[in-house]
């Protein structure tokens, strides 16, 4: 094998495959990319719990090949060399990276012992708008748990009806819901990995294709072509956190709000908010040197004072994925769960208890 691309060509598809490869263990073949030159070049990365697909017509190809190479070293000679011309080559069982008088060589692994990938047969397709998609998974990434022991939270569930369907994430203090009009053959709930919903956040801003099947999500388009495998868990009935009454529904000002929280959270994360008619006020918690106080005008009917605790970065969470000048409250019990809403997005979220 023998191509040659620009720098930054190659530095961007190596950059983009790193978060799939095997990390721990170098001597691993999922530590390392696979290059194949044909009529593209096809790049792949692969952890086998998830992986990356590139295609690319920006290189020039002088003998077709496939050979293996350590990505994480690959990236870090590229990212040394300087902006024009680099050759990557075969030489025994070595591969050569070239680029005028600079040249390195890293050692193979036997290719046809990649991992393979799965593919798009015999998988049910969602039609689905990527910047819908985008936006959806943003909005819960916040809530999505890491390391629990409970591995099903670690990841979103989508669950797919056949007129909408709906994002979750939870790290059991609060729960994020998104909820997308879209039309599906069947009905399938799906938990993937926070890990792919970073990826597919970076990668993928134009039209795409979704595959799925028990086991695996296929997201697809022109340049990208990525896999995750599943988990295989059951996740928590969402639809029995979110309070199916409320007793106060009250609209707030979304910019009023967040300022008003930026200035308490100075002293203190755990914030505890008053309503009263026409009246929010703010006051930081669990700190008896220090202490921080605001209020806000806000144009809210209540019929009597409503004080409860927060941990304000749920809050912040929340408000940082909406687009509204407002969003709602609806409240029960001051030791009760309350939800935050603005549109399809809806938070519920546990309070701190007073």
């Amino acid at each position: 094998m023998k191509v040659a691309t620009r720098k930054d060509i190659l530095e961007s598809i190596l950059i983009n495959s790193q978060a799939f490869l095997e990390r721990k263990d170098a001597t691993n073949i999922t530590s390392h990319i696979y290059l194949e030159a044909d009529e593209k070049v096809t790049v792949k990365a692969t952890d086998t719990e998830i992986g990356l697909k590139v295609v690319s017509d920006q290189f020039d190809i002088q003998e077709t090949g496939i050979v293996t190479v350590n990505g994480k070293k690959f990236l870090d000679i590229v990212r040394t060399l300087k902006d024009d011309t680099i050759e990557i080559f075969t030489e025994d069982s070595n591969v050569i990276i070239k680029q005028k008088s600079t040249k390195f060589k890293l050692p193979t692994f036997n290719y046809e012992e990649y991992p393979t990938f799965p593919s798009i047969d015999n998988k049910a397709q969602i039609s689905f708008d990527s910047m819908q998609l985008i936006k959806s998974l943003k909005k819960i990434i916040p809530a999505i748990d890491t390391n629990n022991p409970k591995y099903e939270l670690n990841g979103a569930l989508i669950d797919i009806k056949t007129d909408k369907t709906l994002f979750v994430g939870t790290d059991t203090r609060r729960l994020a819901v998104v909820d997308v009009e879209n039309s599906s053959e069947k009905e399938l709930a799906l938990i993937i990995p926070k890990k792919a919903i970073i990826e597919i956040q970076k990668l993928f801003l134009d039209k795409i294709d979704i595959y799925y099947d028990e086991t695996h999500i296929i997201i697809q388009n022109d340049q990208f072509f990525l896999y995750s495998r599943l988990i295989n868990g059951k996740f928590p009935d969402y639809q029995r956190i979110i309070p199916s009454t409320t007793k106060y529904k009250l609209t707030v000002p979304k910019k009023e709000l967040l300022e008003a929280m930026r200035t308490v959270a100075i002293i203190s994360q755990e914030v505890k908010l008053t309503f009263n008619n026409n009246l929010i006020t703010l006051e930081s918690m669990n700190n008896d040197t220090q202490k921080a106080e605001t209020s806000i005008d806000a144009p809210i009917v209540i019929d009597e004072s409503f004080t409860f605790a927060v941990n304000s970065r749920y809050l912040f969470d929340f408000i940082s994925q909406i687009d509204t000048n407002e969003f709602i409250f609806e409240l029960n019990d001051p030791n009760l769960p309350f939800v935050v809403k603005s549109q399809n997005f809806l938070t519920v979220i546990m309070p701190i208890l007073l």
